[in-house]
């Protein structure tokens, strides 16, 4: 409640009252005592205007310029201007008694009804008076205008009248009863949709609800209601053709005028027990309200059946009458019978700012609240001297202010000081505090200057300074104060740093689009900011880097940074229904990226203030903080109330905060080799070795222990992340951090270590040029290996050094197999043949063996003393000549026995016994001594050395 009026004038009998429409600063109050009081919205009495009778009727001009009053004893029209707070009176020139008063909703005409059914219309803007005679036959009782500028009168005479401003008659109808509550609205149809207001409603003999539409004046609606409702007290339209109509004995209902359900109950809800006296509507803040008996209930118009709020005023014995909102939806006025009136708050503007834990909110219209909730201080309420349109909140004060004036007080201990205020060069938009400055935004500049000075002539020129200088002709359109720097942002995208202990500009940084709005975390190490085309960014002016924030919403309408010591780089990005909470991902192998970790959503008109540990404090329309704890923390209740599918989820993100400890308790209850490998592959992201050691020493991981062990003092950035991204098996990432790190030899012993020769040669042509030879013999054995002998005889040239004798020997022995394979054979074979090794003698031997090159490979054979070999090949090529010269060193029988059968083919006997004694064919030996040489007894004697059977046998025949 913001205050109650009871006036000893008014008491015994009910008040009328009036908003100031638009602006809703003026309460106009009048009861049984022949004046009109003029009270401010914090219950100050501003004017008085006395008149010479009761009063009959007031109503406020659209603007809310001008209040107009009539009274039963004159025929003068009162007018209080609200600008100047004078009293003005015209002359109506009406003989008799004045009832009805009405301004035009679109301009400034005003219509007034008298006792005899005359009207005037009086035009406030070029004081025309059009007298209207007979209008109607009796007492004009109500009446309203249009949006069109049409006026529609009700009298007593049963008639009800449709004129234009001129006041001419376009439309008439008759009723069966007295009128009353009239009114103007858009009736839905099915044909078109008519935006143009052509139906007048009006309450008949208090029993039914009379529909008339000016385009269908033959076919009227008569609405008539259940008999237990009792009469029709008030109806108000709203929405989309919807009326909510108020009974007299504590019912409402709301129906809809759509034509094919016209007239069906929507919502029927019995909110009074005896009785209703009112009805009031609340567009801007979509809620109902209704009073009966001594309360008031609150409804959401989105959801009928929630009730918002009741107000109970115990005190009103004699129960409450009127009920009216002013326009914003700020204030409900309620007037009693018995002649009080009271006014509440259902709308505070959600004004607050934090500093570090500390907030400052509007509690009441002309009180803020300053509280700690995590520091556990108690919170201090400081009463402040006008309606505030901004609040500011530093580390030991408080501003307050509107237009171009602000306040400032010093918050002690458990009080608060009122240190003075300050008047600015134009209306403050926004204002930031810091420990000693205020820096505040109005009309495109920055005015930056002490709370509290101290008056040294030293401290003079940092007494104040005004942003930008007078030769830069941009505009600020956004600014922020840290402990060290004033930041703001301008119109032509650049984002400058002042830094105040220098009293000097130390960073700018140019942006290609406008910045709107920035948001500097709690150390102003990171600047978040929001461009003319809705995006956001992340800006770290220690190396000059700009970070985009990703599936940003264009609805978004700020920022705030992570106040958990403990949370470095998390902070949530909100709109008016949800939050969204990023990390920015500083310090990872992969480079620095923001992600998005989730969303969560917040409840209406929540307004978010402080994120501290995953608890967003937020500001609500009624004056009070709420907390909420974003989705994405989930992980901070107890964990053994969750199941394993629950826990498996909470560390996903708990590893996308980087909340280790908590990703290890997780880990713990989950007791599952997959969760600690994710926690170990995610500490070797984010480079926390010492964490990740102690992962997988638990995994049992011996090897990777040791490795993390090896490296963990490291304290060049990119190499310690050369060698996570290597443990990873990240290797193109891994050349890339070593390459940018102080030691660029990692990436090519990486490279050869894992045989990737190719990637590895090119590195050594930057890094190690004496490498490379090595490197080309390894990769031309490997290209050997997968049949690109192009290629490989390239990289074994290239290997020779001329100076490395075995490597040389191994390069040329390359040079020659890969000279054959490629067909240059004469040259291939030079170089074995030159070559010391016998080995290559024969591979390039079994090389030429299988490309059917027989002679060249015997040569080689034989030249590496592979005698057994050479003499087959020899054999293949029926060279007899040379396999008789190797036959002494033969030792295989299989090739003895070949030469001999074939020089037993050319009939060379005796050459052919020799040979088939090596080869041990004693029976061939045999036969041959027997058949060809005539031997018999060298054929007896072999028979006993042998004891052949078969050679027996040819002996004895």
């Amino acid at each position: 409640q913001v205050f109650s009026l009871l006036e000893k004038a008014w008491s015994g009998s009910p008040v009328q009252f009036a908003w100031q429409k638009t602006l809703g600063i003026f309460l106009a109050v009048t009861g049984g005592d022949h004046a009109v009081k003029i009270f401010d919205r914090h219950g100050q009495k501003r004017n008085e205007i006395n008149l010479p009778g009761n009063c009959v009727a007031m109503d406020w001009d659209k603007d809310g310029d001008t209040l107009a009053v009539i009274t039963d004893k004159s025929s003068a029209i009162f007018l209080w201007d609200a600008n100047t707070n004078k009293t003005s009176q015209v002359d109506s020139g009406m003989r008799d008694a004045m009832s009805f008063l009405l301004w035009s909703r679109v301009g400034t005409l005003l219509a007034v009804g008298t006792t005899k059914g005359n009207l005037l219309i009086y035009n406030r803007q070029t004081s025309r008076k059009i007298p209207v005679l007979g209008k109607h036959t009796k007492r004009i009782t109500c009446g309203c205008w249009s949006t069109e500028n049409l006026l529609a009168l009700g009298g007593e005479d049963k008639m009800i009248t449709i004129s234009n401003q001129e006041g001419d008659t376009i439309r008439q109808t008759s009723v069966s009863s007295d009128p009353s509550d009239m009114q103007f609205s858009v009736m839905k149809t099915d044909e078109r949709i008519s935006t143009r207001e052509s139906t007048v409603s009006v309450v008949v003999g208090k029993k039914t609800l009379f529909l008339f539409n000016l385009n269908d004046p033959d076919n009227p609606i008569d609405l008539k209601f259940q008999q237990p409702y009792g009469s029709i007290v008030t109806y108000k339209w709203y929405g989309d053709g919807y009326i909510m109509i108020g009974f007299s004995r504590g019912c409402f209902v709301v129906i809809s005028t759509h034509i094919r359900e016209i007239g069906q109950e929507i919502f029927q809800a019995h909110n009074h027990k005896d009785n209703l006296s009112s009805i009031a509507i609340s567009q801007s803040l979509n809620k109902a309200a209704s009073c009966g008996d001594n309360c008031i209930k609150i409804h959401d118009l989105s959801d009928l059946r929630e009730m918002y709020a009741i107000i109970n005023l115990d005190d009103e014995n004699k129960g409450v009458d009127q009920l009216a909102w002013t326009d914003d939806g700020q204030l409900l006025a309620v007037s009693t019978r018995r002649g009080s009136l009271h006014v509440f708050l259902t709308k505070l503007p959600i004004l607050g700012d934090a500093c570090s834990t500390r907030i400052a909110y509007l509690t009441s219209l002309l009180e803020v609240t300053v509280a700690n909730h995590v520091e556990k201080e108690l919170p201090v309420t400081v009463s402040v001297e006008v309606e505030p349109s901004f609040v500011a909140i530093g580390v030991y004060h408080l501003a307050v202010g509107m237009n171009n004036r602000a306040w400032f007080y010093a918050l002690g201990d458990n009080n608060v000081k009122k240190l003075k205020d300050v008047e600015y060069l134009g209306t403050v938009a926004s204002m930031h505090l810091n420990s000693d400055y205020a820096a505040a935004l109005f009309e495109g500049k920055v005015q930056l200057h002490m709370i509290e000075s101290e008056g040294s002539d030293a401290q003079e020129e940092r007494e104040t300074r005004l942003f930008p200088a007078d030769d830069h002709k941009y505009r600020i359109l956004c600014h922020a104060l840290t402990s060290d720097f004033l930041i703001y942002g301008t119109d032509t995208g650049v984002i400058y740093y002042f830094y105040i202990e220098d009293w000097q500009y130390v960073n700018e940084y140019r942006h290609p689009v406008s910045v709107r709005k920035i948001f500097p975390d709690p150390n102003g190490t990171s600047l978040a900011f929001i461009d003319d085309k809705s995006d956001g960014f992340v800006y770290c002016p220690v190396n000059d880097r700009l970070y985009e924030i990703p599936d940003f919403s264009p609805t978004i309408k700020g920022i705030l940074w992570e106040n958990w010591q403990m949370d470095k780089g998390v902070f949530v990005a909100f709109d008016d229904d949800k939050v969204y909470t990023y990390v920015f991902h500083k310090d990872a192998v992969q480079g620095s990226k923001i992600i998005l970790a989730g969303g969560t959503e917040v409840p209406f008109s929540h307004k978010p203030l402080l994120l501290y540990n995953g608890e967003l404090t937020c500001q609500t329309q009624s004056g009070k903080t709420n907390n909420i704890y974003l989705s994405t923390h989930s992980f901070l209740g107890n964990l053994k109330d969750f199941g394993p599918n629950e826990l498996t989820q909470m560390l996903s993100q708990t590893l996308m905060l980087k909340r280790f400890s908590e990703a290890w308790e997780v880990c713990r209850l989950l007791n599952d080799q997959s969760g600690w490998n994710e926690l170990a592959k995610a500490c070797l992201h984010h480079m926390e070795v010492d964490f990740a050691i102690r992962v997988y020493r638990t995994l049992g991981n011996a090897g990777m222990v040791m490795s993390l062990e090896q490296i963990k003092g490291i304290e060049d950035h990119n190499l310690l992340a050369g060698h996570l991204a290597m443990f990873t098996s990240d290797f193109n990432l891994a050349q890339d951090l070593y390459l940018a790190s102080s030691c660029p030899i990692a990436a090519l012993e990486m490279r050869k270590d894992l045989q990737h020769w190719d990637s590895a040669l090119q590195l050594a042509k930057r890094l190690a040029p004496d490498q490379i030879p090595f490197i080309s013999k390894e990769y031309a054995m490997q290209l050997e290996f997968t049949g690109d002998y192009i290629n490989a005889l390239a990289h074994y040239e290239k290997g020779i050094t001329r100076n490395n004798k075995e490597h040389d020997e191994a390069c040329l022995a390359g040079v020659a197999q890969m000279s054959i394979r490629m067909g240059d054979i004469r040259r291939g074979v030079n170089q074995a043949i030159k070559h010391p090794s016998r080995l290559l003698k024969r591979d390039c031997g079994a090389i030429l063996e299988s490309m059917k090159q027989f002679s060249e490979a015997a040569q080689l054979y034989e030249k590496g003393q592979y005698h057994d070999k050479a003499a087959s090949v020899y054999i293949r090529c029926k060279n007899w000549a040379k396999v008789g010269e190797l036959l002494p060193h033969v030792s295989s029988p299989k090739i003895h026995l070949q030469y001999a059968k074939a020089k037993e083919a050319d009939g060379r006997y005796k050459e052919a016994v020799i040979a088939y004694e090596h080869a041990k064919q004693w029976d061939s030996v045999i036969r041959l001594y027997l058949d060809h040489l005539n031997n018999p007894e060298k054929a007896v004697n072999i028979v006993r050395e042998t004891q052949s059977l078969d050679g027996a046998k040819m002996v004895a025949r």
